[in-house]
């Protein structure tokens, strides 16, 4: 079955690059052929070994579309106009084209909001008869307040798996920053203070280079790591003994890896993921205190929890074979 799947793919974003690797993987190991819409349609094709197409060039979108015989919108946080209108837009638009071309739609492992009430009343309308299966209760929550059923996944990327062989170091605290969430750093900075002095090393990991990097730097940690790769960052995360995480995807490739983690809530998606796994959460301003106490302690979540969510992740894609 060819499957066309709409994210946010090929804009050097790590987070949803792991989504992508990881839906592309399972896909085909069912016997699937993906096609991803991608910003940058060739890279993402060499580097997923999937067919690929410009998301924003409509013949090629109407090709790509017209010869599927499913569409996948997601995963990520596409559903939302927090960070603009624009989006929900053209991600809601991709769900209105695939309906009329009579194409089977599935909302995929996504998490919703936030949405304005105009926003709201947009996806309610879209999404009147399409299956839907988000990452998060929060979101489940947020689409049965609209009189829409949907069913509990998991993140695609708690799918993958760190490169064997690797060796874990108890004592390395990653801390993955978000360039637009400042308020964040003079906390984390002082965390990163607190860990060095406690004889903790500490990665600052960067998961958009254009967007992070400068914040990573100002972190003053034992070392940065900049990269667009996922199985880097996953790898990089491995073999750590503790995340604290801004970036949603630093806190999944985490639970992947089976190393504890915490996540500063900058976004409803970040306590929804930390809830369902039972993860502690801290606020954009941390009390650097008790953060670097909880990385200290390497306090952990429910790992029963994750494995749960793991299980769910895995289940969304069997349901694919179901109309």
């Amino acid at each position: 079955m060819k499957i066309v799947v709409s994210g946010y793919y090929g804009f050097g974003n790590t987070g949803d690059e792991a989504i992508a690797l990881a839906i592309t993987r399972e896909l085909k190991k069912q016997g699937h052929t993906p096609v991803l819409l991608s910003n940058t349609p060739a890279q993402t094709a060499q580097l997923y070994g999937c067919e690929s197409v410009a998301r924003m060039q409509p013949l090629a979108l109407l090709g790509a579309i017209s010869g599927a015989q499913l569409v996948l919108s997601g995963g990520g946080g596409l559903l939302q106009d927090k960070t603009s209108a624009r989006n929900l837009t053209y991600y809601l638009g991709i769900i209105r084209l695939s309906r009329l071309l009579r194409k089977r739609v599935v909302v995929f492992n996504q998490s919703i909001g936030p949405l304005s009430p105009a926003g709201a009343e947009k996806v309610a309308a879209a999404l009147q008869g399409v299956q839907a299966i988000v990452r998060d209760r929060g979101s489940l929550d947020t689409l049965r307040n609209m009189n829409l059923q949907a069913q509990l996944g998991g993140d695609p990327a708690l799918l993958l798996a760190a490169s064997a062989g690797l060796e874990r170091d108890l004592h390395t605290v990653i801390i993955a920053p978000r360039g637009d969430v400042t308020e964040s750093l003079p906390g984390l900075r002082r965390t990163v203070k607190q860990l060095r002095h406690k004889g903790r090393r500490v990665v600052a990991l960067s998961f958009m280079p254009d967007h992070d990097d400068a914040a990573a730097r100002s972190l003053d940690a034992d070392e940065v790591i900049s990269t667009r790769d996922p199985q880097v960052a996953l790898d990089t995360i491995a073999q750590s003994g503790f995340v604290i995480g801004v970036r949603l995807h630093a806190l999944i490739l985490a639970a992947a890896a089976g190393v504890p983690f915490c996540g500063l809530t900058y976004d409803p998606k970040v306590s929804g993921f930390c809830h369902d796994a039972g993860a502690s959460t801290h606020t954009t301003d941390p009390d650097a205190d008790l953060l670097a106490k909880q990385a200290y302690d390497r306090i952990t979540p429910d790992w029963g929890a994750v494995e749960d969510m793991k299980f769910r992740a895995m289940q969304s894609f069997a349901g694919l074979k179901t109309s």
